[in-house]
């Protein structure tokens, strides 16, 4: 059997990820291949499993170990798709580090950093040149990823900026809070709200450079917010879930930008939810705990 088309999700045994991997395979067609990667060999074995023997799967779907804070593994993977099937068609990098409340922010850094930013760089840079024409390669990030929710003091940092700064940058926060400067500098103490804006950031400068080729080829690369979800990574942050979504209900409006027949200028390089850019300048700098929670 031959393999028409070739989506890849990160961090996708449980929660969102899982959720992408059984919609696509659900919307995809049977020569058709669905990659749930994850860390660890029996979750994703398991998780590829029993997507695979949902009712609705038509795709296939294999489980593919995968360590995003391993970029050398990434550009590896990237490497070895392009040569066995010609490139991919379609990447969600949706691996998030969870957090809880209690967590040391400081002493978590690294970690979230790695998971969030760094694994998001190397697959900007990686799967970037092997996404095939007509391809979606997007990065799940959330509402807190527009620029003006950080200190005004630090927006030059991130606006206009190349991948290469924005790397830059990131590498310049982690520096700061491990030398207890980033306060001072104006880095909200949460991670989140740097790492997400880090994010989009780097999903600008990398469409930035691609745009014109992109829209002729109706390719998309982009930022998305999937809005409120009810997972176990979120779910110790919110008191109310009286209005979270599902990881399927969540996963439809992103799916439906992986299958839309044309791509829409406007979303390009921007960050989505629910189909509609929201502003990359808007937002305002967050200083208390329950303003973060947010999505």
């Amino acid at each position: 059997m031959s393999t028409s088309r070739i989506a890849l999700v990160t961090g996708a045994n449980q929660g969102l990820g899982r959720a992408f991997v059984a919609g696509l395979a659900a919307r995809m067609d049977p020569q058709d291949l669905v990659l749930l990667t994850g860390r660890n060999q029996r979750r994703v074995a398991d998780a590829a499993r029993e997507v695979g023997r949902l009712s609705a799967t038509r795709a296939r779907v294999e489980g593919r170990v995968l360590d995003v804070t391993d970029t050398d593994a990434i550009a590896r993977l990237a490497e070895d798709l392009h040569a066995q099937y010609g490139g991919v068609d379609v990447v969600i990098s949706n691996a998030v580090a969870r957090l809880l409340p209690g967590d040391s922010q400081a002493g978590r850094a690294d970690e979230f950093i790695d998971v969030s930013n760094t694994a998001t760089h190397a697959i900007l840079r990686s799967f970037g040149p092997v996404l095939r024409p007509g391809g979606r390669l997007l990065v799940v990030a959330s509402s807190l990823g527009t620029l003006g929710h950080l200190d005004v003091r630090l927006h030059d940092l991130f606006d206009g900026a190349s991948l290469e700064q924005v790397e830059y940058t990131v590498e310049s926060w982690r520096s700061a809070i491990h030398h207890q400067t980033a306060a001072e500098a104006g880095w909200p103490l949460w991670l989140n709200v740097p790492s997400k804006v880090a994010q989009v950031a780097a999903v600008r400068a990398v469409a930035a450079e691609r745009r014109a080729q992109d829209l002729a080829d109706d390719t998309l690369v982009a930022a998305v917010c999937p809005g409120m979800v009810d997972t176990a990574t979120s779910r110790p942050w919110f008191s109310d879930y009286s209005q979270a979504q599902s990881p399927d209900q969540a996963a439809r409006a992103v799916l439906d930008l992986v299958f839309a027949q044309h791509v829409e200028p406007t979303l390009y390089g921007e960050l989505v939810r629910f189909g509609q850019a929201l502003p990359w300048h808007d937002g305002t700098p967050l200083v208390e705990q329950d303003d973060l929670l947010v999505p």
